[in-house]
């Protein structure tokens, strides 16, 4: 195995590959996490040719792309963090774009082995040391199903092993859903039951304080 690092992808067919090992990394876990983990293509692509992020390859005896992790660099350019979060706690490093985040770390199904993980890993973590990074990331319960152990507890274990590094946590999305058909044979979540009578706030003062449509999208994006 070897280690191929890229700050663009610009051809097609190398695109191509790294995108087929994107899919096939993902697919276990497309019934098993709520949120959609995985990048459209035109996404993918966008990410590929921006010279922001770095992306690490880890290639097998065949030349074949196996394992893949790929960091973004600047906060700003991506959707999924706040930049004034970081702004507030850590100003010096947000500052000076050192704040990373890992859009996604994956292995080919055929591979997921302790040594292409561990190739993958260290390699990744290597330029973010180096960097005197704080690196940001996220995980679906299906690796995280709690605050402790899981994919988190692996990465600090292996961080360890290259430098002085600590964990920090900063908590966690919860998806609900109000069930309008309850006890349905298609009920899979646990549901949180609610007493009758269980009064919310006073009905006149939530429709005199009902936020028009506009405000109510906006506070949905909070």
């Amino acid at each position: 195995m070897y280690i191929t690092r890229y700050t663009t992808v610009t051809d097609r067919a190398t695109r191509d590959e790294l995108f087929e090992l994107y899919e096939a990394a993902y697919g276990d876990i497309a019934e098993t996490d709520i949120s959609r983990e995985i990048l459209f293509r035109h996404e993918f692509d966008e990410v590929m040719s921006d010279p922001t992020y770095r992306t690490t390859v880890v290639r097998d005896e065949d030349d074949s792309a196996v394992a893949m992790a790929t960091i973004a660099t600047d906060i700003g350019a991506t959707r999924y963090l706040s930049r004034p979060f970081f702004t507030a706690r850590y100003p010096r490093r947000t500052a000076e774009q050192r704040v990373h985040y890992v859009m996604w770390a994956v292995v080919h199904p055929d591979h997921q082995g302790k040594r292409t993980t561990w190739e993958l890993t260290r390699a990744g973590l290597a330029a973010e040391a180096e960097d005197g990074a704080l690196l940001v990331f996220d995980s679906p319960e299906s690796n995280q199903p709690n605050e402790r152990g899981g994919s988190a507890e692996f990465l600090r274990r292996m961080a360890a092993t290259i430098a002085d590094s600590s964990l920090v946590s900063f908590g966690a999305t919860r998806y609900y859903a109000i069930d309008f058909e309850p006890g349905s044979d298609e009920t899979a979540a646990d549901e949180i039951p609610v007493s009758g009578e269980v009064a919310i706030t006073d009905e006149v003062d939530v429709a005199a304080d009902a936020p028009t449509t506009d405000d109510a999208v906006s506070a949905s994006r909070a």
